[in-house]
């Protein structure tokens, strides 16, 4: 490799943050002073990040840039599906958060794969989307890195990467209060069906369940704990696998209402009643769980809240890192009874 490559790659990596640092300015500041569709300011500071950019070889990725200015009055939402009634609801929690707001909210799925969710944004920025709202984050996946360095406003929703803004529900605790209320109702052999480990939300949920139990003094095991999509047939499998590895269980936390309501529909086929021979724990609170013929106990999660922190987050370019985190409910019904 040359030494003109070698520049030109160097080049092509600086991003508006190492021009920040080094200038020892915000980065709104180092993008409203390279800003050429704005006023040109003659300030010493201005000049200082103008000379510290063209040294370090920055170049505006001007899809992104145009982003700032915020001109189109949308943003675009990304969940992994719209089946999923929690997503759904995340959805219209957004969108009517971004109206609030003189905005428009428009709506891309991935099927929670990296792939997608990359060609969902790039489709979402190429259409003039002011920003993206992400719910399809990854633990697995570095493309939060990607938007930051080329300087695409963003947020997640429900699920975090542990680094970007986010606004979140506070995932272990409510898988604490879940499992602490199984305990507190007399169980001991309490399952836990989890989520994809990619996912911040099922970690984070797997961890409050481990708490509580530790908290107890009750040794949890693997074969009681079942990784699952979040999906009504992945419940219904993982309810039967946890039944026949452990068929003294008394209760199942599901950490996900979709894999809790699956996991019903397979109790009963194999002839378990709902709470009589075992409770059964969802999370999120879908309205559906209210209205099953054994209506399900579960964690609630307040979108509205979620959505409308999102949302804030989004507009704020000082907020970098900021994390908000709603508070979940536990929601007693009839699927879980003492023992």
């Amino acid at each position: 490799m040359t030494t003109e490559d070698k520049t030109k790659g160097t080049a092509a990596r600086v991003t508006i943050l190492d021009v920040a640092k080094a200038a020892g300015v915000s980065k709104s500041s180092v993008s409203r002073f390279l800003d050429e569709r704005l006023p040109k300011s003659d300030s010493d500071t201005a000049r200082n990040v103008r000379r510290i950019a063209a040294e370090l070889g920055y170049v505006r990725d001007m899809s992104a840039a145009s982003l700032r200015r915020g001109k189109t009055g949308m943003i675009g939402v990304i969940v992994p599906r719209l089946t999923d009634t929690v997503m759904a609801m995340l959805y219209e929690a957004l969108q009517k958060a971004a109206a609030r707001k003189s905005l428009f909210a428009i709506v891309a799925t991935t099927d929670d794969t990296p792939d997608a969710m990359r060609n969902a944004a790039e489709t979402l920025l190429k259409r003039g989307v002011d920003g993206l709202v992400l719910s399809t984050a990854r633990l697995d996946d570095r493309f939060t890195t990607d938007l930051t360095e080329r300087d695409v406003p963003y947020v997640l929703a429900l699920r975090t990467d542990g680094h970007s803004k986010s606004s979140i529900g506070d995932d272990e605790l409510g898988g604490y209060l879940a499992t602490r209320h199984l305990l507190d109702l007399g169980h001991r052999r309490i399952g836990l069906i989890g989520g994809p480990s990619y996912a911040s939300s099922a970690a984070g949920r797997l961890a409050g369940y481990h708490k509580a139990m530790t908290e107890a003094g009750i040794p949890t095991a693997d074969h009681l704990t079942i990784e699952a999509a979040f999906s009504m047939e992945s419940g219904a499998v993982a309810a039967r696998q946890l039944i026949d590895m452990a068929p003294d269980l008394t209760a199942i936390f599901a950490v996900n209402d979709n894999t809790a309501i699956g996991a019903l529909s397979e109790l009963q086929t194999i002839g378990k009643r709902v709470p009589e021979d075992i409770s059964v724990v969802g999370y999120n609170d879908i309205p559906l769980t209210a209205l099953l013929p054994t209506p399900l106990t579960t964690v609630h999660v307040p979108f509205e809240q979620i959505a409308t922190e999102a949302i804030e987050l989004l507009l704020d370019d000082e907020s970098a890192g900021t994390a908000k985190c709603a508070m979940p409910t536990l929601i007693p019904r009839a699927s879980t009874r003492r023992i």
